[in-house]
């Protein structure tokens, strides 16, 4: 069996390294909080392993569109990270998560389009109950996470904006920037046992959204 598999010792090891994880708060400073799901769940294509759900944002958003992301968005006042990123799910993908799902939080990571995102950690038993918004999003994927170990699957590159590396993740014939590249890259070492900071990796000019 997969160490990625979709099982229950795969989420109690994932929730165990959740729990124990020394999360990094960035200092708001200006910046506005913002909270992103990576749900796992299990990988559409019977191989019974482990994967997290990436959305193709509508073509017909303001900002962005078309882009890879997580479902996420802005913290209402008074709201908490979890609660922000339940709700999140439930707007972009029509899924209503309970509390318990919720594995942990990783670290802040800012962006240069002022927010801070809390990528949360959360695990869906039963992804048919994913009913996408299409004001919102376009298409819904899943990731396989132990796609993302292979080494080539992972590249940092140097942009003449920054001095800092900037991270590239390939999903199949695809790529994913930074923030969403750089949260699910802290998830992937995270769950190779693995704690990998990644606040110090930059995002490219074009940016992608929350």
């Amino acid at each position: 069996m997969s160490d990625f598999a979709f099982s229950a010792a795969f989420r109690e090891a994932l929730a165990a390294r959740c729990r124990a994880f020394p999360r990094i708060v960035h200092p708001q400073g200006g910046l506005k909080a913002a909270a992103v799901a990576i749900t796992l769940v299990e990988a559409d294509d019977g191989s019974g392993q482990a994967a997290f759900l990436l959305t193709r944002r509508s073509a017909s958003l303001r900002a962005h569109a078309g882009q890879w992301a997580l479902p996420g968005g802005r913290c209402d006042p008074g709201e908490t990270l979890e609660t922000a990123a339940l709700r999140e799910l439930e707007e972009e993908l029509g899924l209503s998560l309970p509390p318990a799902s919720i594995l942990g939080v990783l670290d802040d990571y800012p962006t240069r389009s002022g927010y801070s995102i809390a990528p949360v950690v959360t695990w869906l038993e039963e992804p048919a109950e994913i009913r996408p918004n299409p004001d919102e999003v376009a298409s819904v994927h899943r990731i396989r996470l132990d796609e993302l170990m292979d080494p080539g699957a992972v590249s940092f590159e140097t942009i003449p904006e920054t001095p800092r590396p900037v991270i590239r993740l390939r999903i199949g014939d695809q790529h994913l920037h930074a923030p969403t590249a750089a949260v699910v890259y802290q998830l992937r070492e995270l769950a190779a046992g693995r704690i990998t900071r990644v606040s110090e990796l930059d995002q490219p000019v074009f940016g992608e959204p929350m």
